[in-house]
Parts: structure tokens; sequence; C-alpha cells
């Protein structure tokens, strides 16, 4: 008796490139890149503009009003989005994003410069919370780790090129052209979402969350506390060195208005790190401070203390991104414990900074910095990915668009504080070369310590 021939069944999971996402995914991709740009440019020339605008004491804030700015902006977009839809908060963003370029090409005062990147900061915010929620609420949840995958694909090609063309444009035309460059880039990527924005849910339809988290004026004065806190506590912290009174004082009222914020805005329990998605939420930013704490001083030590001029230094930079893509898309094809990966994504953060330490040291190749953040990066594609597609997964359809929001104000605010103090840090050591590089030394001390916290913090997430 012969065995029954088996029946091919055809393969009925979407396909995030297929006829029913094509748009949406396109769309998304152009508006990532275009970011992706922004953030790969800026950091390149920001050793030019402190010099430029005799702003070296501001290194690190300029960085952080950026990043402050955005948390604000997430929370006031997710609850736009939740209650009215991804479609205006997205394009909010992009007008926002988009005038702030322009106001920092302009600049002529490092005062006029903070405030353009405070502005970049609140439409890049809205944009990617509104994205977050179109992923959320257009891709059925088995597609949504490749989603991911693509979104950190797309900071593959910017990566490749930005900081070398940043750096071209800079010693050719000045740094102000990197920022009047990016601005063309807005159009074809509003001209693919235009249609995508439109695209019906894939989620059935559900009420509005009635939680403390949906309430529009208690979660804006959340908002305003955790960002207006966060400035206080980093120009505290800043001041310290020079009027202690002041600084102790300041960082004090910071961190209990950031306190106040942030037990309104985070998942209940997340300040305790309950477990599940109140401590998922939290690994996002801790896995951001510990990553950007340094990214953000590489350029600043390559060029100040190895004499790198701006192209070649951007190369650490490329290599940490392209790091990040390479894991992220192996997270979508990995069937391990969400957890799990979590926990190998922070060890490896932690290990890539580490040796990228070594890069500041005097008998040292500032060139180690290159495999030092391809692991850095590689972690985080792997460990920030799993967290994002995790905390959409633990999260009711109502709340969606207030976790995609925690997830970016942990985000932006682990950046934020720890850029923040790094520049202090620098600012407290001295700004010549052997000050700078004891000063990246520090830095990466404290942030390895972080890295090192949040492997064994992954296990709380499940």
């Amino acid at each position: 008796m012969t065995a029954p021939k088996a029946i091919d069944t055809p393969d009925t999971t979407p396909r995030i490139l297929g006829p029913e996402f094509r748009t949406a995914t396109l769309g998304i991709v152009l508006v990532v890149t275009l970011i992706a740009f922004e953030g790969m440019s800026v950091g390149v020339v920001m050793p030019e503009v402190s010099k430029d605008l005799d702003a070296l004491n501001l290194y690190g804030i300029s960085f952080s009003a950026f990043l402050i700015a955005s948390l604000f902006a997430n929370v006031v977009a997710g609850l736009w989005s939740d209650r009215r839809g991804y479609p205006l908060p997205f394009l909010a963003g992009v007008v926002l994003f988009v005038a702030g370029m322009a106001l920092a090409g302009t600049a002529d005062a490092k005062e006029l410069f903070l405030v353009a990147r405070a502005v970049q900061g609140l439409g890049a915010g809205a944009s990617i919370v509104a994205l977050y929620v179109m992923i959320a609420r257009v891709y059925p949840a088995a597609v949504r780790p490749k989603v991911f995958a693509a979104l950190s694909a797309a900071w593959v090609v910017p990566s490749m090129v930005g900081p070398a063309v940043a750096g071209f444009v800079a010693e050719q035309w000045g740094w102000r052209y990197v920022f009047y460059g990016i601005i063309p880039l807005v159009i074809p990527a509003l001209v693919m979402l235009v249609p995508a924005l439109r695209m019906a849910s894939s989620e059935p339809d559900a009420e509005p969350s009635r939680g403390p988290r949906s309430q529009p004026l208690a979660m804006t004065l959340a908002a305003t506390a955790a960002a207006g806190g966060a400035g206080a506590l980093l120009w505290g912290v800043d001041e310290l060195h020079k009027q202690p009174v002041t600084g102790v004082a300041a960082t004090l009222a910071g961190l209990g208005f950031l306190v106040y914020g942030l037990h309104r805005l985070l998942p209940a329990g997340a300040l305790r790190f309950g477990r599940g998605l109140p401590t998922t939420v939290l690994l996002r930013g801790f896995f951001s401070a510990a990553f950007f704490g340094v990214n953000s001083f590489i350029p600043l030590v390559l060029q100040s203390v190895k004499f790198f001029d701006a192209r070649t230094a951007g190369i650490a930079l490329t290599t940490g991104a392209l790091g990040w893509s390479t894991g992220s898309f192996l997270q979508s094809r990995r069937t391990a414990e969400p957890h799990r990966r979590i926990r190998l994504g922070a060890a490896c953060v932690t290990v890539g900074i580490v040796i990228a330490l070594f890069a500041a040291l005097p008998s040292v190749n500032g060139w180690i910095a290159v495999p030092a953040w391809i692991v850095a990066g590689f972690g985080m594609g792997l460990g920030m990915t799993t967290v994002s597609v995790t905390a959409l997964k633990q999260s009711p359809v109502s709340e969606q668009g207030a976790n995609s929001a925690a997830l970016s104000v942990t985000d932006m605010l682990g950046s934020a504080l720890t850029v923040g103090l790094g520049g202090a840090v620098i600012n407290f050591i001295g700004h010549e070369p052997s000050q700078i590089a004891s000063g990246f030394v520090v830095i990466s001390v404290m942030m390895a310590l972080i890295g090192l916290a949040t492997t064994f913090l992954a296990a709380r997430t499940r």
C-alpha cells in the first residue's frame, strides 16, 4: 500500500513587501531613513558645530535638548494617536522636524542652535511614536518582528554614506549645509506615505482606554514634569563643580519632577521593575542609555584626541549601525525566548563599550573603535528590537499608543540623561585632548555598568 502524497499548502503568512503592505512598508522605511540621515550626519559634525559656535561646553546638552524635546512629543503624539489615529501626529512631526533642520542651519549663536535641536526633537519624537502605532495597527502580530528588522535595515544606507557625506559637505561648504541637505529628503517620504496613512487597521476595534494614561491633561502635565525635570537635573549636575549649592538644589528638584512624571508616564510598576511589560518598557531606556552615552562621544574623541578628520571619525558610527541592522535581522529569525535575546544583546553592548574605552588611551590606535562598535551595535539590534516587539505583544490594543509612547520616553530619556551626564563629565575634567580622553574613559565605565545591569534585569521581562 502506497503512502498518500503530501498536499502542499500555500503559505498564507502576510509579507511586509507583499501587495497588502508594500506601500506602508516602503513609506515607513523612507521616513526612518530620513531620521537616520539626520542622526548619522549630525553626530559627525557636532564637534565642528561646537567649535564654530564656541559651544564645546554644550556638546552633551546639544544632543540632550533633542532627546528631551522628543520625550515630551512622544507622550502627546501617543495620546493623539490613541484618540484620533496616527496620521495627523505623524504629519505634524515631520513639519516640526523640517523646521528644526532649517533653523539649525541658520543658527548664528549656540542658544539658537539649542532651540533648533529642541524643535527637531519635537518633530522626531512625534513621528516615531506615530510610526510605532501604525505598525501596531496595520500589521498583524506575526509579521511585526520583520517590520522592526526593516526599520533597522533602513539605517544601512545612511550609515554607509551618511557620515562620509556629512564630513565631506562640512569640509567643503560648512556644517550648515549638512542640515540644509536633509530637508529635500522629506518630499519623497511624504509622497510615499500619503496612501499608506489611509490604510485600515488590522486590529479589531477597541474602546478607548479609560486608564490614568489616557487622560490628556494629566499626561501632558506628566510629560512636562519629566522633560523639565530631566533638563533641570542635567543643568544641576553640570553646575555642581561651579556652583555647588545651586547645582545640588537644581539636581534634587529635577530628580523630583522626573520621578513624578515617570510614575504617570510609564506602565504601573515600571519604577519597581515589575515583571513583564513594566520592565520591558524600562529596559528600552537602559539599552539607549548605555549605547548612546558612549556613541555620542566617539566622534569627539577620535577628532580631538586621535586627530581623525570628520569623514574618518564617522566610520565608527557606520560600523555600529551596520552591526545594529545585522542583530535586528537575526532576532526576526530566532525562536529563542525573548528574555534570552535581550540578555545576549545587553552583554554584547557591554563588551563593545569596554573595548571602545581603549580608543581614548595614548598607546592604542583609535581604529579599535570600529570592531568595538560592531559588537555594541549588534547587541542593540538584537536586544532593543526584541524589547520593542515584546512590549507591543504585551500591550492591549487600546494602550498601544500609550505604551509606544512609554517605549520612546524611556528611549529618549535614557539617551538624554547619559549624554548630558557625559557632557558634564567632560566639562568637569576639561577640554584639552588628554582631559577629553580621561573623560571618555570615565563615561565608558559608567555606561558599561548600565549595560551589565541590563543583562541581570532581562529575566524580569518574562
